[in-house]
């Protein structure tokens, strides 16, 4: 009965050592990606902020400037890309809404972005676009990978309509999780108007004919949860100018916006909970389970050795083999 055991034993220490590498290597990047009807919202504010009076066309400084950026995950849409390429892929339709301290709208810029749901890689199909402008993406943007490494990345500037580095700027501790800081600045770039403008019966068209350009520069920064690739937390020092025309006037530039651009705290604070609990998620597949079974394993097969080397000290000796003399009495007569 120990032999049988011990063979018992000695199978489920393979399979665990054989599962193992699988839920690492094989089930976890199969398995783990981005659902496709994700819904999430992000509020950001510059406290004070600059911002033009497009009736006057004069910049004010007004107490705050908030940045509502809603994120949803349209599944019919990428139902459809599913189809056609035969991978996983998530379609987000993304909208960054700007009001003023008086609640009117200053800018409306909507985006969707189309991307492997495994890889965040971009995929070039199902209408991605900025503000209605066709684009074509290279890199990431709004998420980092899975188990996103502390190097540089490509990321993708919705203003600019180009992809620029983003740089490591190593590892920091946020808010009781370890993450990783990124930092990108985009020089001064003449980037399109939006087609939505606060002045009504204004188009940008109308802008442009009148030779005036709009330019931006920004500084980004995101701390990001490395095991989800997800950020807890992003800032954006952020500059707009429109130049020249007869717009202006005899001015050459006018600042549109100017601001330091941050996550309100009740953001963050739901950001970080919602991160921790899907890191844990990741966590199990990528170490939890593959460092457990692996435990486990070995386990069993020490057992199976402690089976076997019982089960042979206990055998009856074979044909040929001399059995063992019992304990032998002596005395010794008078």
């Amino acid at each position: 009965m120990r032999r049988k055991a011990s063979l018992v034993l000695l199978a489920l220490a393979v399979c665990c050592a054989a599962l193992a590498p699988l839920i690492r290597w094989y089930a976890f990047p199969r398995l783990v990606k981005v659902p496709p009807g994700e819904y999430q919202t992000a509020v950001m504010e510059a406290k004070p902020a600059t911002l033009l009076d497009y009736s006057t066309l004069r910049p004010r400084r007004v107490p705050k400037v908030t940045i509502v950026q809603t994120l949803r995950g349209n599944v019919e849409a990428s139902e459809k890309v599913e189809k056609s390429t035969g991978r996983d892929v998530v379609v987000w339709d993304t909208l960054s809404y700007v009001v003023g301290p008086d609640g009117a709208m200053v800018s409306e810029i909507p985006e969707r972005y189309v991307f492997d749901a495994h890889s965040q890689a971009p995929v070039h199909l199902g209408g991605e676009h900025v503000d209605g402008d066709p684009v074509r993406r290279d890199g990431i943007e709004f998420k980092w990978p899975f188990l996103t490494e502390p190097r540089d990345y490509t990321y993708f500037d919705a203003q600019a309509r180009r992809s620029a580095p983003i740089h490591y700027r190593g590892t920091r501790s946020f808010r009781g999780l370890e993450v990783y800081y990124f930092e990108q600045t985009i020089p001064w770039t003449r980037v399109p108007l939006p087609r939505k403008l606060p002045v009504g019966g204004v188009s940008r068209e109308d802008v442009a004919q009148a030779g005036t350009s709009r330019w931006y520069t920004t500084t980004r920064r995101f701390w990001v949860e490395p095991v989800t690739g997800a950020p807890v937390n992003g800032e954006e020092i952020h500059r707009e100018e429109l130049r020249g025309g007869e717009l202006l006037g005899d001015r050459k530039k006018v600042t549109a916006f100017a601001g330091h651009v941050k996550m309100r705290e009740d953001y963050i604070a739901h950001t970080v909970e919602l991160v921790a609990s899907r890191r844990r998620l990741v966590l199990l597949l990528t170490t939890g389970l593959p460092r457990g079974l692996l435990a486990l394993g070995v386990a069993l097969f020490a057992g199976s050795l402690v089976l076997e080397a019982r089960a042979r000290r206990g055998a009856p000796p074979g044909p040929g083999e001399p059995r063992s003399a019992g304990p032998v009495s002596v005395s010794a007569s008078p």
